[in-house]
């Protein structure tokens, strides 16, 4: 036979439970504005109804329910929704980063510009026009130093601030580099604290989503895949678990746990190498050569090592700042040597002026142009090639403005300009060795800076585009993540009203029990 008090039961629980209700939505409310909050949602479920299947059970038409009860607090939030803004994030991560780093270096290369290495040329190839017309003006030739100091000094400025800003990108990769650490160990620390939680039946839903907003900072760092494992004991059916993060690659062929059931697993970078280029990347005890690190997808991290530069199979440097230095010694050292080449078989006024000057038996013993400032007394054929743009100046000979070779070989006077055009022609049109081909120095300078351009319009094209797909993949997470203060005014009322309708149950049945207990057995009086 059922209880009397039954119905009682059946609307306490109802309030109860539309109580509980109520608190969560105020505790959705209160965390609209909160950073990587969740909204969360009570899971009614119904009671066990009466009687329950039993040989003694009560002869009745069926079962009669017995009301509801919350089963659960669970977040509302979509996994793969999650994946998907992780990897979008990762790739924002790596453009913005490239970004940035390719506009600080066109900033420093400044082309086109009044002040760039391009105009320097074109003014150091004028004041050897300006010779041309007349040789044996003093004024000319000094023009003609001056502007070949600009050039050297040029290339000197270029190199320096080139190699100033890398030194600003290791920074950043050792920043980097303690985020992610620091990351990891955070992801850690919180997974310790939901495995003291979850065994006893409990969801620490706070706790998921200060986990998740960490993952979420490291997807920009790194590519990432998570995978979770049950904490045992009374846990939820739907407890999360603890988290395991793994750094992986494009193509599937690396797998390393950053954070796992075993701890954390801490990332180290390693130089070593021709300018001391990123040699390889060790996860806790596992040693990865730098191009099983470049295969993992993209982010922060790749992005300023890239950039940076690495040491590649063949044990040489690469990468946007290496290259970018690498053509500039290249340019410098090819031009530097080729103006001393030809510099050096003219003959120059100091010569000519020389009383037992025989044009038709001397030969020239001229001077270079342009030395290295710590080699000074070796050619530049002696000399090593890396480095040089930042050791480039005008030869310590060319203080005496006579030392300038004007006159060519062929018919040495001192109103003789031969030479002169020669020198200038080595600006724009003589070829030059550049790697596996040879180039007027005017036309490679062109294909670096284009070739510069090219790469840094296209960082900041997929870095607008990655802005806009993380975007996109944010706002529908947040359509069915975020707290939508509509929808839980909507919700208020409607568990207030419940509220309510519960509690007029009970005085319900309050009148029904007052007529059994004091209204029984008064018949007739």
């Amino acid at each position: 036979m059922r209880s009397t008090f039954m119905g009682l039961e059946t609307a306490k629980r109802g309030m109860y439970t539309q109580q509980g209700a109520l608190y969560t939505t105020g505790h959705n409310i209160s965390n609209a504005n909160t950073p990587g909050y969740t909204r969360q949602r009570v899971n009614f479920e119904q009671t066990t109804p009466y009687p329950s299947p039993a040989m003694n059970r009560p002869q009745i038409p069926g079962q009669i329910g017995t009301g509801v009860e919350a089963g659960s607090i669970q977040r509302v939030r979509d996994s793969f929704l999650d994946m998907q803004y992780r990897g979008e994030n990762q790739k924002l991560g790596y453009w913005e980063t490239k970004m940035e780093a390719m506009k600080k270096m066109e900033e420093v290369m400044n082309e086109p510009s009044d002040s760039g290495l391009s105009k320097t040329m074109d003014m150091f190839w004028q004041s050897l026009q300006d010779l041309a017309v007349n040789p044996s003006n003093s004024g000319a030739r000094s023009v003609v130093v001056e502007r070949g100091k600009a050039v050297a000094e040029t290339f000197n400025y270029l190199s320096s601030s080139l190699t100033s800003v890398r030194g600003d990108l290791k920074n950043e990769l050792s920043v980097s580099e303690k985020q992610i650490n620091s990351l990891s160990r955070q992801i850690d620390n919180i997974n310790k604290q939901i495995a003291d939680v979850e065994p006893h039946g409990y969801l620490p839903n706070d706790l998921y989503d200060e986990r998740d907003r960490l993952i979420d900072e490291l997807s920009q760092h790194v590519s990432i895949q998570t995978s979770y494992q049950s904490n045992g004991g009374a846990s939820s059916p739907i407890a999360e678990g603890a988290v395991t993060v793994t750094l992986v690659g494009k193509d599937g062929n690396l797998a390393v746990n950053l954070v796992g059931q075993g701890g954390v697993n801490e990332l180290k970078l390693t130089y070593d190498g021709p300018q001391s280029s990123v040699d390889s990347v060790s996860i806790g005890q596992q040693i990865l050569d730098i191009k099983a690190f470049l295969s993992q997808g993209e982010g922060k991290l790749r992005a300023l090592v890239d950039t940076y530069g690495y040491k590649n199979n063949d044990g040489e440097a690469e990468g946007s700042y290496i290259s970018m230095l690498d053509e500039l010694d290249s340019m410098a050292y090819e031009f530097a040597k080729a103006f001393n080449d030809q510099h050096q078989q003219g003959f120059t006024p100091e010569q000519m002026n020389d009383p037992n000057f025989n044009p038709d038996t001397d030969t020239p013993d001229t001077p270079k142009f342009f030395q290295d400032a710590k080699n000074a007394s070796v050619d530049l054929d002696g000399v090593s090639k890396e480095g040089f743009a930042q050791r480039m100046q005008v030869a310590d000979e060319m203080s005496n403005l006579d030392n300038i070779a004007t006159a060519g070989a062929d018919n040495p006077t001192l109103g003789d300009a031969s030479n002169v055009l020669a020198l200038a022609d080595i600006i724009t049109t003589t070829k030059l060795p550049y790697g596996e081909k040879e180039a007027s120095f005017q036309s490679h300078y062109e294909s670096v800076i284009g070739k510069m351009a090219v790469e840094s319009q296209e960082s900041v094209r997929l870095a607008s585009n990655s802005d806009v797909l993380r975007g996109a993949v944010d706002e529908r997470r947040m359509s069915v993540s975020g707290v939508s203060l509509d929808e839980e005014m909507t919700d208020m009322i409607k568990f207030q009203h419940a509220y309510n309708a519960s509690a007029r149950m009970i005085t319900l049945q309050d009148e029904m029990l007052d007529k059994i207990i004091n209204g029984m057995g008064t018949v007739g009086r």
